[in-house]
């Protein structure tokens, strides 16, 4: 290890002051010291008609617990998703590499039963987190499996706590654990630093790109059982400045952001909740369709985006 491990304190962080909203963790039980989360008072999120509130991770665990969910065309895939929901109710995907396990994401809930799962699957070399509304208790994560924690050198400011375990991606693009396969790309939009993951052809994308109800849709036949092509003009993804509260992110932000993206090879999207996988060997084309959608209807039908190719 390049650093200092920490003791993972169990019984000090359950008592700790965790967001309802956004499920990120504050290192203190005073809720004098904490009375609003940053998180959600940024305009990217929110916080709800009944007002900012924390609860602690001792009561979450209470009520809640973590299921383990493999994705059905790749094992080494498995979704955590937190039951009943919590939070905003992301999911974190497990990836089983030649390199050890990388976690992809955080959920809030770290239970014992949790830890003693993922420990009997060989433990994890190291955790990547998207962006700040995923920060949720990464740190105690880390420290729990004695790994790093990886998270863009630009989003490093959202963090509730410092940690030796955090380490901070610089470049366009990291592969975290050397021999894994998994290289963190670093897209930016939705966060300065807003990170995708691919694995083999898998590529990882939270929120950095949103996966559309249209992207999910299946329409290889129709009600009578007829085969049919899927209709033209349908995106498959939307790409947001915030998500909850429906900010688009500009041309020239996405023009960018396919500058990079499109230098790399996928054959399937796995977004931010369970369920949001799009299994389609010509989904990068689906990716820049989806950017020209988003661009058409902009303002913007003369921009160099629309001409751009796979």
């Amino acid at each position: 290890m390049s650093f200092t491990l920490e003791p993972y304190d169990a019984a000090t962080s359950e008592v700790w002051i965790v967001c309802r909203t956004c499920g990120t963790q504050f290192p203190t039980s005073d809720r004098q010291v904490v009375t609003t989360c940053h998180i959600c008072d940024d305009p990217r999120q929110f916080v709800p008609p009944s007002g900012q509130s924390f609860t602690t991770h001792k009561e979450v665990a209470a009520t809640h617990r973590n299921e383990f969910i493999p994705y059905g065309p790749d094992p080494r895939l498995t979704s955590i998703v937190t039951r009943p929901k919590f939070g905003i109710g992301q999911r974190a995907i497990l990836l089983r590499t030649p390199g050890g396990n990388i976690l992809w994401d955080c959920v809030t809930l770290l239970d014992e039963a949790t830890v003693a799962r993922i420990s009997s699957l060989g433990g994890l070399a190291a955790i990547v987190i998207s962006h700040p509304h995923y920060y949720s208790t990464h740190v105690q994560w880390a420290r729990a499996f004695s790994c790093p924690v990886y998270v863009s050198s630009e989003d490093a400011s959202w963090a509730t706590m410092p940690s030796a375990h955090r380490r901070l991606l610089a470049g366009t693009e990291t592969e975290v654990v050397p021999g894994s396969g998994v290289r963190a790309v670093k897209l930016g939009g939705h966060f300065p630093g807003s990170l995708v993951a691919l694995f083999e052809g898998r590529l990882l994308i939270a929120d950095t790109i949103v996966t559309t109800p249209a992207g999910l849709g299946r329409w290889e036949v129709d009600g009578n059982g007829v085969a049919r092509a899927r209709p033209p003009g349908l995106n498959s993804f939307t790409f947001q400045w915030s998500i909850p509260n429906m900010i688009p992110l500009g041309v020239d932000e996405l023009a960018r952001m396919w500058g990079v993206l499109r230098g790399y090879e996928f054959r399937s999207t796995h977004g931010a909740f369970l369920g949001f996988d799009v299994e389609d060997e010509g989904v990068k084309g689906r990716v820049l369709e989806s950017m020209r959608i988003q661009t058409r209807f902009m303002g913007w039908s003369d921009h160099p985006l629309m001409g751009m190719q796979v």
